[in-house]
């Protein structure tokens, strides 16, 4: 029984952590020349700016959803059109969800390391193209 007591609390402990590193990643988005800033619409009709990691690959460019909290994701699958600015520069793009190979061929590129896997609790990867318009 104690055994399971410490099991338990270990448990909580660590969904601890993860909501609080998630909540404080969001909270203060760092931004870099490794982030892009994504304007998407939620279903209210209020625009929402996040901070994401940028990854290019084979000339193009992509986003992850590497975390639980991930509104912006259902939101640009919705509407499958965002405002991204890269460097400063504002664009409208079409967003494209990756799957199949395409999936697995930037997950091996750009792969996210155990310990940023075991701070955000271990989420499931998905990825969207943003294909510039215009």
């Amino acid at each position: 029984m104690k055994l399971i007591k410490i099991a338990i609390g270990a448990l909580v402990c660590y969904a601890a952590i993860v909501v609080v590193f998630e909540s404080l990643l969001g909270h203060y988005q760092p931004q870099n020349e490794g982030t892009l800033v994504i304007t998407t619409i939620d279903q209210a009709g209020q625009s929402k700016d996040r901070v994401l990691a940028k990854i290019e690959y084979n000339d193009a460019l992509y986003v992850a959803a590497n975390h639980w909290p991930r509104a912006w994701y259902r939101e640009v699958l919705r509407s499958s059109l965002a405002q991204v600015t890269v460097a400063g520069e504002r664009q409208a793009y079409q967003v494209v969800p990756v799957a199949g190979e395409e999936h697995d061929n930037l997950e091996k590129a750009r792969p996210l390391g155990f310990v940023i896997r075991l701070l955000t609790g271990f989420p499931p990867r998905y990825f969207v193209k943003l294909v510039p318009l215009g």
